[in-house]
C-alpha cells in the first residue's frame, strides 16, 4: 500500500482510531454544507470501510491525512473512481474532506498536490478530474491552485444527490498530465 509524505502531512491507510474524528467531521454542519446531509456514525463508519477496502484493493485511494508533527487525523485526500456513470466517466477523481480545525492551513492543497503527483507519476494517469458543488468556493480555490481548469460544458447534476437538493448541481474540473508537468 502506498503512503505519501509531504513536509507536514502523512497520507496513509485508515486505522480504527480515525473513525471517531471522521464521524465528527462528517457531522459538522460547516464541513458538510455542500453535501446533501450529515452522516450518521454508522454511515461514516461504512464510508471509511469502503475507502479502506478500495485502498487495500488498489494500493491507493482517499488516504487518511495525518499531521506529522502531532499525529492528528484531520480528514482525507486522494484519488478515487466515481461510483456512478456520467458523461465524463470512467475517470479518476481527486478529492478531499478536512475537519474545520484543519482549514486555512494549506493542508488540502498540500495533500492534493502529493495525490496528483502520485496519479500522474506512479499511476501513469493522463487526466484527473474533480467535482464540486457550485457554491463550494474553498474547494474551487484548491482546484485552481492545482492548476485544474473548469470544463464548463461538463457541469452536471450529481446523480447521487437527490433531485431538488440545493447541492445537486456540480462543476467539473480537469487536470491533464501535460498541464501538470507545466505547472510543476
Amino acid at each position: 500500500m502506498t503512503e505519501l509524505r509531504t513536509d507536514r502531512l502523512l497520507l496513509r491507510q485508515w486505522t480504527d482510531a480515525d473513525l471517531e474524528p471522521f464521524a465528527a467531521l462528517n457531522d459538522d454542519p460547516e464541513v458538510m454544507a455542500h453535501f446533501p446531509a450529515h452522516l450518521t456514525r454508522e454511515q461514516s463508519d461504512a464510508n471509511a470501510a469502503h475507502i479502506r477496502a478500495f485502498i487495500d484493493e488498489r494500493g491507493w485511494g482517499l488516504w487518511a491525512v495525518e499531521v506529522v508533527q502531532t499525529g492528528e487525523f484531520v480528514g482525507f485526500t486522494g484519488l478515487s473512481i466515481p461510483r456512478f456513470e456520467a458523461h465524463f466517466t470512467p475517470c479518476v477523481e481527486i478529492g478531499w474532506r478536512l475537519a474545520r480545525s484543519a482549514w486555512g492551513r494549506g493542508y488540502a492543497t498540500e495533500a492534493a498536490v502529493a495525490s496528483a503527483a502520485h496519479g500522474f507519476g506512479e499511476l501513469g494517469l493522463d487526466e484527473i478530474v474533480a467535482m464540486v458543488e457550485v457554491r463550494n468556493i474553498r474547494s474551487q480555490n484548491v482546484m485552481h491552485k492545482l492548476g485544474m481548469t473548469r470544463d464548463e460544458d461538463g457541469d452536471f447534476d450529481h446523480p447521487m444527490v437527490p433531485e431538488g437538493s440545493p447541492v445537486r448541481r456540480h462543476q467539473l474540473y480537469r487536470l491533464r498530465r501535460d498541464d501538470w508537468k507545466g505547472a510543476a
